[in-house]
């Protein structure tokens, strides 16, 4: 599989501002969101990214990229019709070609030293077949995820074919059809918000009308094989309430900074005892 494209969608109305907020990374660098999500993609061997913004959002997005501002295509979601019409979108610059697919409101910390992108990109490339991230989530935070069932590939305990597919469940409908053997009760597979995509959900999502991502996804593990692997790492949400406070404290946890974030943190709460 040849995969130097990837696609990150950020003209959601609530989505619109997070990637370019500044934070410190790992390095202990100020940098915008953008930047590090950027780096994960190009860390996955990306060469060129195609951002769905929102209309006038362009010189802001290009500014915040920093280093990586001249890998970047632009398309424009005039008003907010949906994760899969933004998807769509992108249906030229992807030009038939499998890609990459990140989501602009979250940020990922891996464990060890193969960033989260790039485990999945290099799975897809080894098995050449559409590949999700996703990471085992208490049934409580469902309704910001999408979800997926299926049964464990042999051998591999963190990888899965996916069967089925919903855009954020309720528990009990979660329990019904996407309640996967091995994993802890009350919890399932949830959407990381990684993924390599075949040329095919494209055709899919042209289908259909309106074009919707869960609906599309679901087709495409009827179509052809997808897999969905749980990574070696931890997404977080910057959308949620508390989730970029949240994003910088794991950054910062994860980084150089460490012990100097240990000590503030138990300073404030020996202040509130």
């Amino acid at each position: 599989m040849n995969l130097t494209k990837a696609v990150i969608t950020a003209a959601g109305p609530g989505q619109r501002a997070l990637p370019l907020q500044t934070l410190v990374d790992r390095d202990g660098h100020e940098k915008k969101s953008l930047e590090i999500i950027l780096e994960e993609a190009v860390g996955a061997g990306a060469e060129e990214i195609c951002l769905v913004i929102a209309s006038g959002d362009e010189a802001a997005y290009r500014a915040a990229a920093g280093p990586h501002a001249s890998r970047l295509h632009f398309v424009t979601q005039p008003e907010p019709l949906g994760y899969g019409h933004a998807v769509l979108l992108a249906r030229t610059f992807t030009a038939g070609e499998p890609f990459l697919h990140l989501v602009s409101d979250h940020l990922y910390i891996s464990r060890g030293e193969v960033r989260s992108a790039k485990q999945v990109a290099d799975l897809a490339r080894a098995e050449g077949c559409a590949v999700s991230a996703v990471q085992a989530t208490r049934e409580s935070l469902l309704r910001f995820y999408g979800v997926v069932g299926g049964r464990r590939v042999a051998n591999r305990p963190d990888l899965y074919e996916v069967q089925q597919v919903l855009e954020k469940p309720t528990p009990s409908e979660a329990e019904q059809v996407l309640a996967v053997t091995g994993l802890r009760a009350g919890f399932y597979l949830c959407f990381y918000g990684v993924h390599v995509f075949t040329p095919a959900l494209m055709e899919i999502l042209a289908e259909t009308d309106p074009p919707q991502l869960s609906l599309a996804l679901a087709e495409l593990a009827r179509r052809e094989r997808y897999l969905a692997l749980e990574v070696a790492g931890q997404r977080y949400n910057t959308g949620q309430k508390y989730g970029l406070l949240t994003a910088q404290l794991a950054l910062a946890l994860d980084g150089v900074d460490r012990e100097k974030i240990m000590a503030q943190i138990i300073d404030l709460l020996a202040q509130r005892g």
